[in-house]
């Protein structure tokens, strides 16, 4: 029994020809394109991460500064 992958799916899905072609063996002739892509992709995914994280970042500050302000709102008030 053949195993098929998701990736399979979706390349079958996106276009059958490519997919028959791939099925067959036959390597494809834009490798520039699909190379451009792929790090256009990589450079991308690079991004994102980096915007979660100065996300991440900024909303631990905001905690960091919220809790020092409270804290320094009770010591005036215990004052």
């Amino acid at each position: 029994m053949r195993i098929i992958r998701a990736s399979e799916l979706g390349s079958f899905l996106y276009c059958e020809r490519a997919w028959w072609y791939n099925a067959q063996g036959i390597a494809s002739e834009n490798k520039a394109e699909l190379a451009a892509g792929s790090s256009f992709h990589r450079q991308h995914g690079t991004s994102v991460w980096q915007a979660r994280l100065a996300t991440w970042f900024g909303l631990i500050l905001l905690a960091a500064s919220l809790i020092i302000a409270a804290v320094a709102a009770t010591l005036l008030l215990i004052r």
